[in-house]
């Protein structure tokens, strides 16, 4: 397992939660989420980041008083731990609307930052 995100990963971590942060300045809650999710995908093996993403994401719960999202963010914000053991459902987008166990298809777009080698056991292995 590896603990620190490579540079092309976390670049394209870091620009979906920067989009992400800019919606949701801007109110834009439904489409901040949408990239909160993206980077989700990208950021789940790796713990601060795993950690900064749920945040976000229990902020917009907050911000749109979802009190499904509220309480999925804060289970989840404890189960990120599971990213510090290898222990993750790849693919997964990481919202209290999937089970915060359940792997996923990693989207077209995002899969070539997930070669051979840089990819931690999940759970779905």
């Amino acid at each position: 397992m590896t603990m620190i995100m490579t540079a092309k990963l976390q670049t394209a971590f870091n620009a979906e939660m920067q989009q992400a942060r800019s919606l949701y300045a801007q109110g834009q809650y439904l489409p901040c989420f949408r990239r909160l999710e993206r980077a989700h995908i990208l950021g789940q093996r790796h713990y601060i980041p795993h950690v900064i993403n749920h945040y976000w994401m229990l902020k917009v719960g907050l911000r749109r008083r979802d009190l499904r999202e509220i309480l999925g963010q804060t289970l989840r914000i404890i189960g990120s731990a599971g990213s510090l053991i290898g222990w993750i459902p790849t693919g997964n987008t990481g919202g209290a609307n999937v089970s915060p166990i359940k792997p996923m298809p990693i989207p077209a777009d995002l899969a070539h930052f997930f070669d051979e080698g840089s990819v931690s056991q999940s759970i779905n292995e």
